[in-house]
């Protein structure tokens, strides 16, 4: 097992945390999964999915400023590590080249 072995659901965390960048709390990656991937995402998978990115250092976060638009609640902004980068580069290069290995006659259906 490598040692940058994510799940399917933990990589599209990890890349929505790198598209959102600054803006990557909760509330913000949920709604982009589920607006780009048309997939609903429940708040308990998805605050999973981000403490054990975080636990394996894919992840770092930290609290932005208390808003009294929420009630003095303060956002968990997170953002991928060195150690998260390494973990996509991984799984983009061991995808690319399982379907660079697939045979064209492979596709072919009658």
């Amino acid at each position: 097992m490598s040692k940058y072995s994510i799940g399917e659901f933990e990589e599209i965390v990890l890349l929505t945390v790198a598209v959102l960048y600054e803006n990557a709390y909760g509330i913000t990656i949920k709604k982009e999964i589920e607006d780009r991937l048309e997939r609903k995402v429940s708040v308990g998978a998805m605050r999973t999915a981000l403490k054990r990115l975080e636990k394996k250092g894919f992840l770092e976060s930290e609290f932005g400023e208390a808003t009294a638009i929420r009630g003095g609640k303060r956002k968990r902004y997170f953002k991928v590590t060195v150690y998260g980068k390494r973990a996509l580069d991984y799984v983009m290069s061991t995808r690319k080249q399982l379907w660079d290995a697939i045979p064209p006659m492979a596709f072919e259906f009658k």
